[in-house]
Order: C-alpha cells, then structure tokens, then sequence
C-alpha cells in the first residue's frame, strides 16, 4: 500500500517511475475532486438499474418515456457540430491500450482509432496505468516500442496520416479498487476519464483535435446527463472551453435503444452522435429479459444484423443521429485474417465486405474493425459507396419503427449441440485470458472481447433456465451444460499438454463458468465478476 501527498486518496499497488508520472499529485487531486462530486450520482443511477432489473423480471417491458416526448418530437434542437477530426470517420479500429496496438492502431490507415480501456482490455493494474503512459506519448509523438522477442521496431509514421484517437473509458458499472479516495474504491469511469483529460485535453486542443470519448454500456439518459456534468466541470476546472469535448455514445443495451433522442439531448455540445455496439446489444437484451421466455434465441451464429430487433435498432439509431446532425457509426467486423487458409480468409473476407455493404447503404457514417488488415476492405466499401465525408443528410425520414419493432426477437435458427459446445469453448477460453491480463483474443478466427464472451454465459444460462430444445431433440439442462463443460476442458488439457495446462487459468475460468451457466446464479457482468481475481491475485503478488 503506498499513501501520496493527497490527502484522501490512497493507491494499493505499486508505482514505478513513469507511472508515478500518470499519478501526480495534480492528475490525483482532480481525480479526487471529480469522484467526490459525482460519485454519489453514479451509485444512485446503478442502484436504479437494479429497480428497472426488477420491473422487467415482473414481465413490465420497456418502452419510449412518455415524459420525455418532447425532446423527441421537438425537430429543432441539433447535436454539436462535428468537431475536428470526426468529420470523415469512415473506418474506426478498435483494440487494448498496450504499446505496439496504439502504434500499429494510428498508423494502420484507419479514420479513428478507439483505444480501448474497457472491453478489450483486461482491467489489471499495469493494463490501465500504462495504457495511459502509452497514450500520452503518442500524443506527443514520442512513443516506440521494440519487441523484445525479434527485435522489430514500432514506431509513428512521420507523413502525419495518423487516425483521431478516441478513448473509451470503463462503463458505469466498474470500479478501480486499486485507487481508494476516502476510503472508497474510485469510479473506474471516472479513474480513466480524468487521468486521460488531466494529462491531454491541452496538447491535443494545440494539436488541432480534442480530448475524443466513446461512452460505453449506458442505460439511461440520465447517465448521460452524469458524463456531461463531469465533462463540464472538467473542462471548467482546466480552464478547457466548454463543447471541445466530443463523445460518441455506444448504444449497447435494450434499454438505451428506447432514448437514443434523450442521450443525445443530454450531451448535445459534446454530441458525435450514437454507435451500434452490436455484440453487446445481444448480450443487454438476454441479460435484461433473461426470465421472459419469449426472449430466448437461438445460437449466436444465427441472430444476425438482418433479424427483425436487430434490423429496427440500426434503422432508427441512424434515423435519430441524421435528424440530430450526428453521425450514426455501424458495427464491429470481428473477423481477423486467416493466414494459412486461402480459402478461409477469403470466404471471411467476403462476409466483411457483405456487412460492410449493408451498412454503408443502410446510411451509416462509417464502420468498426478489430485488426489493421480489414482497414483497407472496409475502406475500399465506404470510398465506392460514400462520395462526402459523412452522410448525415441521409433523413431516413421513410423510417418508423415502434417499441414492438425493438423487442421482436423472432429469430430464424436453433440451438444446436455445436453452437452450446461454441458458447462454452468461447466463455472458456476468453475468461482465461482475461484472467491473465488479456482482453482481446483471437479463437476461431474471430477477434473476442468481452461482449462475445457475455454473449456466450448468457445465452447458456438463457438456454438451461427455460429448458430449451436443441435441434437435435434434446432438452438442454444444467447437468448437460456442465458435463459438456467438463468434456471441453478434458479436450483443452489433451491439445496444450499437461505442462501448459497446468500453468494456466482454465481450472479458475471453468469454476467461475460453472456458476453462470445453470439458470440459477447470474451475474451482471464477467468482469465484475472475475475482476477481485486480478485485482487480489495482484495484490498479494506484488504487495
């Protein structure tokens, strides 16, 4: 444990000398200031998620707030003017915060690159801190890294095409356990918001773009009213004008779906418009009707961009960003190449540009990609089809669509014997990971983070609770599930060698998936469920 000069505020971990640089006495100080004003709000807004949780297990379903029905019929008020660098975003990567990505991620051709602290990234400490190292010194253009396996220099390509850096910090939901301010575990929204600000806002504004923010897992407008007090204290407090902040929120679960209007009202000067984070929106909407059976579906491979919740979403995000003069961006292609399987790769490729295509004619702005590779595919769709920098003067006035449109999951597919041994090889294998500091990982030529892996214990424990029937006649049950669990672990173990497996965390990933699995216990979220283990483990490892 190590106590600073900032009365209040206690770290838990060690700090080396560069990371010491991240944690000055004035980035903790405004830190501080944020958490104590903010903090309190942030627990009331989770503590409500928890009473809407329980309305919808009573079978109450969601739908547009008849008390805000005049923000979404005023047609006058607009989002904030695109700021510099967010004009044209045709192409945004994704990806952790670790050294060689945010070098390759701003090289690689893209529009944007969103460098990620929540779902690809796996909280650890040195995950975070130097995430931020390595952000601040690529804004300052004095970031490299040499891999110390081949000896291969990385640097930042000195022609000046380097994506917008956006950030995503961590979702409402998760703290940072290792930074206490009186007493309490810091806001990990806040934790990686502010120390990006503090250390930033200034050099990128002398740069020619601003401090750039992607907003994940929000629930409610009113938690985007939160971000946009702490933007404005924030700017107010560094003496940042107020509107140079942007942020582009995710719209990732069921329930904001319904206030897309109001999150962009909430924020309007800071507004860059709404994204369809699709692998989470899955995930939102098992996990919130997780009790209704009218709300199971059939495997993942099958709910596709074109079935009808998914295909309503799309449509009225787009819709409602145009209308607002924000950009709607389109979702992840998690597909990665295929290096030794030409006809894979192409076959994988092929889907790329095919969901691509829908996008860019549906009206979207512009698209996510998860590996460098697919940078030039996406972009090759979005220059034939877009001739202007954004098309938000797409209206999509032609487009209604109700709260029944929201919620129809009749999906065309099953459950199959192959799509449960799927969902469970993937929860497997990512939690792993993720327990040994990495949130992003390639399985089955897809690039997985934690909304794959959510997806996947969700809709096992969906699947066990309603006794569902699989395609090949059987009942799925609790039983089952853990012996096919069982069954995966034994294939694992033959394929690494006992040496490996010994040395890894699937034995803690499996006993952790074995709880969420049976249609009994369920956890809001994975990462708050296995985030004590690299917090802890941490600790006593390094402490």
């Amino acid at each position: 444990m190590s106590h600073n000069s900032v009365p209040g505020v206690t770290i838990l971990a060690p700090v080396n000398d560069t990371q010491a640089q991240i944690l000055s006495p004035g980035a903790l100080e405004f830190l501080a200031k944020l958490q104590r004003a903010f903090n309190p709000t942030r627990k009331s807004l989770l503590q409500r998620r928890a009473l809407r949780q329980q309305e919808l297990d009573r079978g109450v379903l969601p739908d547009f707030l008849p008390e805000t029905a005049h923000i979404r019929e005023d047609d006058t008020w607009r989002g904030a003017y695109p700021a510099p660098g967010l004009v044209d975003r045709r192409v945004e990567i994704t990806g952790p915060v670790d050294r060689k990505m945010v070098i390759n991620a701003l090289n690689c051709g893209s529009s944007t690159y969103m460098a990620d602290f929540e779902d690809s990234n796996a909280p650890t400490w040195e995950n975070n801190i130097d995430g931020q190292v390595n952000l601040r010194d690529a804004i300052r253009g004095t970031i490299s890294f040499t891999n110390p396996t081949n000896n291969k220099k990385y640097s930042l390509r000195k022609d000046g095409k380097l994506a917008t850096l956006i950030v995503r910090p961590r979702g409402w939901h998760l703290e940072e356990k290792h930074i206490l301010i009186d007493g309490t575990p810091t806001s990990a929204s806040i934790f990686d918001f502010a120390m990006y600000f503090y250390h930033n806002a200034k050099k990128l504004i002398e740069n020619g773009v601003g401090p750039y923010f992607y907003l994940p897992k929000m629930e409610s407008h009113l938690e985007a009213r939160l971000w946009n007090d702490i933007f404005n204290v924030a700017q107010d407090l560094l003496g940042v004008p107020r509107g140079t902040i942007r942020a582009t929120v995710l719209i990732e679960t069921i329930l904001a779906a319904f206030e897309m209007d109001e999150i962009i009202y909430e924020l309007r000067e800071h507004s860059s418009g709404l994204n369809c984070g699709r692998w989470d929106y899955i995930f939102s909407v098992i996990k919130k009707f997780r009790y209704n059976p009218n709300f199971v579906l059939p495997d993942r491979a099958d709910v596709t961009m074109t079935t009808p919740f998914m295909d309503a979403y799309v449509r009225l995000l787009i819709k409602t960003c145009h209308r607002r003069g924000v950009h709607a961006m389109g979702g992840m292609a998690a597909q990665i190449p295929i290096k030794n399987d030409q006809k894979a790769n192409s076959a994988a490729i092929e889907k790329v540009r095919a969901d691509k295509l829908r996008e860019v004619k549906a009206g979207h702005d512009g698209t996510w990609v998860a590996h460098p590779d697919l940078v030039k595919v996406a972009m090759e769709i979005f220059n034939e089809n877009l001739k202007t920098p954004n098309q938000i003067f797409v209206r999509r006035d032609d487009v209604s669509v109700t709260a029944l449109d929201l919620l129809n999951t009749n999906v065309r597919g099953s459950i199959t014997e192959n799509g449960i041994r799927s969902n469970i090889s993937v929860g497997l294998t990512y939690m792993e990971s993720w327990l040994r500091g990495l949130g992003c990982v390639p399985i089955n030529n897809l690039m997985e983070d934690a909304a794959t892996a959510e997806i996947s214990r969700s809709q096992l424990w969906q699947w066990a609770r309603h006794k569902s029937r699989t395609a090949e006649g059987k009942t799925v049950t609790a039983e089952d599930l853990l012996k096919l669990l069982d069954e995966e672990l034994v294939k694992l173990e033959k394929q690494l060698g006992p040496q490996k497996f010994g040395e890894s965390k699937y034995g803690l990933a499996k006993r952790y998936l074995a709880t969420q699995i049976t249609g009994k216990e369920y956890s809001e979220f994975l990462t708050t469920l296995l985030y004590d283990e690299i917090t802890t483990a941490y600790n006593k490892a390094k402490l």
